[in-house]
């Protein structure tokens, strides 16, 4: 059996501490056992292996059936996916056939060279929707619901910590876009909030996270992967939407075409359209306290700064524009 040599990339991003290296170093033996668990082969004829931020994926096989083994690196985030996978049952994202409880999943395996994010605007748009209103299952009484974050209470939290970071990183955008992302701690966080439903949501539902399935002219041609899930409106998903893809937007008035974006994928998951955007303004708001406090991650300060004030309809002065900033993906 041939050795499963990690992809390049996830080398490099995990070579950088004592934890990464060893998780790197544990990758061999562990897919051996997942093959051994779950009587498994490496189907040497696919492509692959693959990488994702911080996880691992390889195609396998078990009999006939085509499947990929999903190893993440032990990051908090990683422990709502199973969670999630399971409360989904395939409805709109990647069917989990298995896990380990130790951070491999056995997976089906989707269609790799069929990615949303090269999927056209608007067909993008309709894709997302449908995929949207798939994902946002009501909270019901099955106990796994318990295990995951909660979104109300994140800006709950938000409200008290940004602008603690904000004065700490010696300002590093004006006030008024604080308030405005306070604003929607305010009303959208557990004190403030007035009514809306609590559904599943995946966080990071961008288009590199949505994979065609093998059966193209299936009624559900795509399904989300990779989901960082937590539980609240469903106007949260939006955002990634939004900070991805902006070379796309329309020249002559980029914010308000992105204004127009954030409403129209809205519209087609049959969400509230300003509530996407305030939970967008907050999420950007919140990226840009993070990369300010990073070294080396300008690019991506400026572009969190651009969507969130484009979004507030004053797009903040000093920034490149939209074409020029730095892109994801």
């Amino acid at each position: 059996m041939s050795a499963v040599i990690a992809p390049e990339d996830l080398v490099r991003r995990f070579s950088r501490t004592a934890a990464g290296r060893s998780w790197l170093d544990s990758l061999p033996d562990r897919i051996e056992q997942c093959l051994r668990r779950w009587g498994l082969r490496l189907d040497e004829d696919s492509a692959g292996p693959w990488s994702g931020f911080g996880s691992m994926v390889v195609a396998v096989a078990r009999g006939t059936e085509p499947l990929v083994l999903k190893l993440a690196y032990p990051y908090p985030e990683a422990s709502s996916e199973p969670v999630a996978l399971r409360l989904w049952d395939g409805d709109g994202a990647v069917r989990l056939v298995d896990d380990d409880g130790d951070g491999a999943l056995l997976l089906e395996r989707l269609d790799g060279g069929r990615r949303l994010q090269d999927v056209p605007f608007p067909e993008a748009t309709a894709v997302w929707g449908d995929v949207v209103r798939r994902l946002s299952i009501p909270e019901d009484d099955r106990p796994a619901w318990a295990a995951l974050d909660r979104i109300d209470a994140r800006a709950e939290r938000w409200s008290d910590e940004l602008p603690e970071r904000w004065t700490r990183l010696d300002r590093p955008f004006p006030r008024w876009l604080l308030e405005a992302a306070l604003d929607v701690c305010a009303t959208r966080g557990v004190v403030g909030r007035r009514g809306g439903v609590d559904v599943l949501v995946h966080t990071d539902l961008h288009g590199m996270n949505v994979l065609g399935t093998f059966d193209a002219a299936s009624d559900e041609g795509f399904r989300a992967i990779d989901p960082q899930a937590a539980v609240g409106e469903a106007e949260f998903a939006v955002a990634p939407m939004l900070w991805n893809r902006l070379p796309e937007l329309r020249r002559g008035d980029p914010s308000e075409a992105l204004l127009e974006r954030c409403h129209d994928l809205a519209s087609a998951a049959g969400i509230d359209p300003e509530g996407a955007r305030e939970w967008a303004v907050l999420r950007e708001v919140e990226n840009a306290l993070w990369y300010a406090a990073k070294p080396d991650h300008e690019g991506d300060l400026e572009r969190s700064l651009w969507v969130a004030s484009a979004l507030c309809s004053r797009p903040l002065p000093g920034l490149p524009d939209v074409w020029e900033l730095k892109r994801l993906g």
